[in-house]
């Protein structure tokens, strides 16, 4: 009676979980105002269309120990911008790519919806680049240089202010702040442990000077330095207004790094293609766990009725992690969800056959079940476990849509075990039958076996 009421509850559960993905993708689409509709399917890019934007980043002037900090600032920025400006769901990723004996450090980004390409490259924009520089004690105003062109005088301005070691790779942090006393915005500024030593070393020679703050040739503030600053932590003064001072601490983050970056690869997925695909995939994966289910049925009856009791109940699991986290689908992902399931449709056949081969030993039924998990449960432990490893190092090391695959992969992995061990065998001890009559026995075997 117990495993029968737990069996119940199973069932329930699988359906609750049946209602929350049809419905969460329902009211999605409907655009419905409900607790639901904030848990679609997160597709990829190659399902719901969109653009796929590589870039180069310049790191040649960075020692190899400051290339991987600073593709991950890029990224973060990059992703920021995109983030401000509204597209749904970007995707950010950081690639080294061998080419012959030289790596190039690439920065890959998604943008669904976004089929227009020069929309998303203006959406993008370039990377800034951030410097802090000094008055030139060369600079004399008063002493132009100056050449006749069709007749008129241009004059050449020399620059006033000159390029230091200082830049954007050793800020930070910029953020507007209040004075308490006067309530004047100020923009404070952090740097790391390099740059905190460089500025305090510029600020030391320059005590009186102006120092100029740098973004892409333009300035964007220009204070005069007090005195010498340590710690790291610098204030910019300049009478702001609160808007002016926040815009000027975004513009400083989104400056603060060290790399160029140069579009080298665009590539554009329609809507069209991308729904085709999610229709093809669907249609797909219904007829293919059809098939199965026939074929699991036909040949193992009851136990085989059970099987796909419990692999819908693992499908609905896995599709609501997959909502709930949100786990990015891909094609690839797609495919190692698919895997999954046939690994799981696995193990409910090792366990059947097991089964099997102790009913031929004159085993009763219930024992039969008891010691076909028993005896089955080493094999599918140990080929799960190897999965898992494998998707592991698929993540850790792969691109992206390797990543995507491995993610599936591992997640499908450890419900099958969930799936097959537990809501299978609940099933199972829930038909336990007292007595083993040639009905039964024929309800339990396999095959053409009676």
């Amino acid at each position: 009676m117990k495993y029968r009421i737990i069996a119940i509850v199973i069932l329930l559960l699988g359906g609750t979980l049946g209602y929350f993905v049809y419905q969460s993708q329902v009211d999605h689409q409907a655009g419905a105002q409900s607790r639901f509709a904030k848990y679609p399917f997160k597709l990829g890019l190659d399902l719901k269309g969109g653009s796929h934007l590589v870039y180069r980043a310049d790191t040649k002037n960075l020692v190899s120990n400051q290339i991987d900090p600073a593709m991950s600032a890029l990224r973060e920025v990059i992703e920021n911008r995109i983030n401000a400006i509204g597209v749904a769901e970007p995707a950010i990723t950081t690639q080294k790519v061998r080419i012959g004996e030289n790596v190039e450090n690439r920065l890959i980004v998604d943008l669904p919806g976004v089929t227009d390409v020069k929309q998303a490259i203006a959406q993008i924009g370039e990377t800034p680049t951030l410097d802090f520089r000094v008055e030139d004690p060369n600079y004399d105003p008063n002493n132009l240089v100056g050449t006749v062109v069709d007749g008129e005088v241009k004059l050449e301005m020399p620059d006033q202010f000159i390029k230091t070691q200082l830049t954007g790779a050793y800020l930070k942090s910029a953020r507007a702040e209040f004075d308490q006393q006067t309530g004047e915005p100020y923009v404070a500024i952090t740097f790391n442990k390099e740059g905190a030593d460089l500025f305090e070393k510029i600020t030391g020679e320059n005590v009186g000077k102006r120092l100029a703050i740098y973004l892409d040739g333009v300035p964007l503030s220009i204070p005069t330095v007090n005195e010498k600053i340590t710690g790291g932590q610098a204030v910019i003064n300049g009478q702001f207004t609160p808007k002016q001072a926040k815009d000027l601490a975004e513009r400083l983050n989104f400056g603060a790094l060290p790399v160029n970056v140069e579009l080298i690869s665009t590539q554009t997925i329609g809507a069209s293609l991308g729904e085709a695909a999610v229709t093809d995939g669907v249609k797909a994966a219904i007829i293919g766990f059809l098939l199965v289910a026939i074929f699991l049925i036909f040949w193992y009856r009851l136990p085989g009725l059970i099987s796909i009791i419990s692999l819908s109940i693992y499908a609905l699991i896995v599709m609501s992690i997959f909502k709930l986290i949100p786990v990015t689908l891909t094609a690839a992902g797609i495919a190692g969800f698919i895997i999954s399931i046939g690994t799981a449709v696995d193990a409910n056949i090792l366990i059947f056959e097991r089964m099997k081969e102790e009913l031929r030993g004159g085993k009763e039924i219930p024992e039969a079940i008891q010691a076909g998990f028993g005896r089955a449960w080493t094999s599918i432990r140990d080929a799960n476990i190897a999965s898992i490893l494998v998707g592991i190092v698929l993540m850790s090391t792969g691109i992206p849509i390797v990543r995507g695959f491995a993610v599936t992969l591992i997640i499908g992995m450890l419900i099958s075990l969930f799936s097959a061990m537990t809501v299978s065998r609940l099933m199972m001890y829930a038909l336990r039958f007292k007595k083993s009559g040639r009905i039964v026995r024929f309800m339990f075997n396999s095959g053409f076996s009676k």
